[in-house]
């Protein structure tokens, strides 16, 4: 999908989901025959005449300054994430304007040394991710977290895992929160890097395999995700209660570590003892000399 696809979708479904009571608008009676705000009230709000905003919205976010972009985005009611998109919409369409080289996501499949030590040094399930949800790294309780995703390379995709592995609704008592959470944060990574190959191979991927990642996308909600409570359950260590709060790297700025905390004292924290232990003697097993191995 190009961008200005992406903008006209994006402002149409922005536009649709903001009622007139919601913004502010006056109704004089008569039957509505359109869902949502009318264009002409989008540009009242925004301060701008109809026809402007007819052109911003079929796609054409060329040239348009910041003033504009935050006035629409006041009338529209965007929240942080969603005003992110929209200047993200509006870079990519500045940028591909001019001819200068457009950004792209990393394809790196492995960490920095010095980061994985950091992750060996926290003491809660900790992993390394990129935008397109690609786990790189994790430490020893992360593993033991998420054993049913890891593959053989010992990397995994969290949404491929979340959409296509029929485990992910175990692991996941919400899953549909969590879910729809994990295509926004997709959604808000696709905005900054719409020229990632490897993230359309992705959506592209999860829409033909999966219903509801399709129904999700299509509906253009973004988020950013800095912290987040979500409740597990492990087929060892049972349910666990975890927020997992995000770290961003200065040196390697498209990647991002995700550590979990839980309340101290708490079921999970006893839940958490018992996955590092399980974990322990997981790795204690594997390490044994295969003559001794046979002999247990």
């Amino acid at each position: 999908m190009s961008n200005n696809d992406e903008v006209r979708d994006f402002l149409t479904s922005r536009r649709e989901r903001l009622t007139p009571d919601q913004a502010g608008v006056p109704l004089f009676g008569g039957r509505r025959r359109v869902k949502g705000l009318r264009r002409e009230e989008v540009a009242m709000l925004a301060g701008m005449s109809s026809d402007y905003y007819t052109r911003l919205e079929r796609g054409n976010l060329t040239g348009v300054s910041q003033p504009v972009l935050d006035s629409l985005a006041r009338a529209l009611r965007l929240d942080e994430a969603e005003r992110t998109r929209l200047f993200d919409l509006a870079e990519t369409a500045n940028t591909s304007h001019s001819g200068q080289t457009p950004r792209r996501g990393t394809n790196r499949t492995t960490v920095r040394p010095g980061v994985q030590r950091i992750l060996d040094t926290i003491n809660a399930p900790a992993y390394v991710r990129n935008g397109r949800m690609d786990v790189l790294a994790l430490n020893r309780l992360g593993r033991a977290l998420f054993a049913d995703a890891i593959g053989a390379s010992g990397v995994f995709n969290l949404a491929r895992y979340m959409f296509l592995d029929p485990r992910a609704q175990n692991f996941y008592p919400a899953w549909r929160t969590v879910a729809a959470d994990s295509v926004a944060a997709l959604r808000t990574y696709a905005g900054r890097n719409p020229y990632d190959r490897a993230l359309t191979d992705l959506v592209g991927e999860l829409s033909t395999r999966s219903e509801a990642f399709r129904t999700w996308w299509a509906t253009h909600n973004v988020k950013l995700h800095h912290t987040a409570t979500k409740t597990m359950h492990h087929a060892v260590a049972g349910d666990l209660e975890l927020t997992g709060e995000a770290l961003h790297l200065p040196a390697d700025p498209d990647l991002t570590i995700i550590t979990y905390t839980w309340e101290p004292a708490s079921a999970t924290e006893q839940a958490v003892h018992f996955l590092a232990s399980w974990s322990n003697a997981s790795a204690a097993r594997e390490q044994r000399p295969v003559s001794e191995k046979g002999r247990s």
